[in-house]
Parts: C-alpha cells; structure tokens; sequence
C-alpha cells in the first residue's frame, strides 16, 4: 500500500526520493478518505515533503486543510479546524501557495464548491480577533495567477450562490476590487452577459444575494455599459433590478427591509437564523442546513 511508505534518513538523492513517495501517500490518503486518526498519524509521524533549498518538513495542518479541501474530505477538516483553528487557517508553505501574504482557504473552499467545509472555515475565523478575521474574509489572491481577486469575487465568477450567501453573511465585504478594478458586482454581471445564457437562475440568484449587502451607493466599473445597452440589460435583469443598479430608482420598500433584516443576523448566527426571519424564499432553499 502506498500510504505504508516511511521516511528514511540520510541526505541526497535516494532520499528525496523516498521523501517524494511519502509525500505522495499523504495525498492519496486524503484522497481515498482514510480515516482522521490514521491521516493524523501519517502526517505528524511519517510523511515529509521538500520545501525550497532542500529542507525537509512535515505537513503542518494548513497544509493538510488543503488537501481535505480538494478532497471533500469533511471529517479531517472537521479534526483540523477544531483542533487546531489557528494554525489550519495559517499560510501553508511556499510549495502550496503562490503568495505568501495570507491563507487561500476560502478561495479554495469556494473554487471546490465545498460548501460544508467553507461553513467550518467561517464558524472557525469568526473566534479569531477582528483583524486577523478580516484578514481571511477579505484575502486578495496573488495578482499575477489569481487576479487579486477576493472569495467572494470568486464565488461571482464561478456563480456559487451558497458559497457567496455564506461569505457575505459572516462578514466578507462585497465592495473590494480586484487586480482589474472590478467589484465582486462587476464580476458577476459579466457572467450575466455571457452568451449563451447558461445557469442563469443561479446567476440571478446570487446577484439577488449581493444586491442585499452592497450599499446602495455602490461605484461598479460596468455602470456605464448597463446604461449604454439598456434594452440587453433589462431584458437579463429584469426593470426593477436594471433600474436599482444604474441608481435611475430607489430600491423598493420590499429590498430595503430585506437589507435591515439579513444585518440584524450576527455572524454567529449566520445562516441558521435566516429560518426565524421572514425572507423571501429565494434565500431559504439554498442547501444550508449545515449541522452546528
């Protein structure tokens, strides 16, 4: 079995290659979702890889929150998280991330779709003091492979409506731009735009989601072109929402009670308490009955 490989002391090429082969026994563990105590084993006894310069290191629990990630492996990352909250939310090493200015796990957790695994991360970082929060919730990627984009810029791009309800409910700011200028807004409307029209309701469905926290004198770089394409725009969005978004009208009654009631939910309480509010429906059906 792969994952009975163990490191084997010395220096030189006979041992990079062992170091490699332990290394990739990890991986694969977490990949056939092997048990947390065995994973635990494995990564603090047996399994090494080579950062830069030839030093030999252990996975640290950042690390490993990764490959449970790419994995949907729930329960390790569970372990993880409870376990050792601070450090599995820590920047990983240079092998594993590009930019070494903040910990991509949310990005990760959105770009995976692993929304039950993203709901831990949250409930994770909501006991860190509020500058480190703030520092995980509104991480920009590395500008050169991830366009400075935040998680919540990804969660438009990629249109994952529950990802982008859960961030924005434990307090990720739907105003940052990234690298290009553009707001997580501007990133999804052009979504929207793309022709053909695919997964539109879900597209729709997290414009609905972000028009709840931006606040209304939101400046988005694709103003102009809603108002230049008028016609093409209302068509996708419907009036009342083309009129709302070029700021042509207020928003209706209905929008801004929306607004104070999704604000009055703390985000420890988030979205467990959305059941106890009388939202519209369009906010309930998303699949967050996530256990606590």
């Amino acid at each position: 079995m792969p994952w009975s490989v163990r490191w084997v002391g010395g220096r030189g090429a006979q041992s990079q290659k062992q170091c490699k082969k332990s290394s990739f026994a990890f991986y694969q563990a977490v990949r056939d979702l092997l048990p947390v105590w065995f994973l635990e084993d494995m990564r603090t006894m047996e399994v090494f890889h080579w950062e830069d310069g030839g030093k030999v290191s252990l996975y640290s629990p950042s690390e490993a929150l990764l490959y449970a990630l790419v994995h949907d492996h729930q329960p390790y990352a569970r372990h993880l998280l409870t376990k050792f909250p601070q450090s599995a939310l820590a920047v990983p090493s240079q092998s594993f991330s590009c930019c070494q200015s903040s910990a991509p796990h949310l990005a990760m957790a959105v770009r995976y779709n692993r929304v039950r695994i993203l709901f831990r991360i949250l409930k994770a970082i909501q006991a860190f003091p509020p500058s480190d929060r703030a520092g995980h919730l509104d991480r920009r990627g590395c500008s050169r492979v991830e366009g400075g984009k935040t998680a919540v810029h990804v969660a438009c791009e990629l249109v994952r409506p529950e990802c982008l309800l859960l961030l924005l409910g434990h307090g990720a700011s739907p105003c940052l731009r990234d690298s290009a200028g553009n707001t997580p807004l501007d990133t999804l409307l052009q979504q929207i735009s793309h022709t053909p029209a695919a997964n539109m309701r879900a597209k729709l469905l997290c414009l609905d989601c972000l028009f709840f926290f931006v606040p209304q004198d939101l400046q988005f770089a694709m103003k102009q072109q809603l108002l230049d394409n008028r016609q093409q725009w209302q068509d996708l969005l419907g009036e009342n929402m083309f009129q709302c978004l070029v700021g042509l009208a207020p928003p209706s009654l209905f929008v801004g009670a929306m607004r104070v009631l999704i604000r009055t939910i703390s985000p420890e309480h988030f979205p467990e308490a959305l059941d106890n509010l009388p939202l519209p429906h369009f906010l309930k059906p998303l699949d967050l009955k996530l256990e606590s």
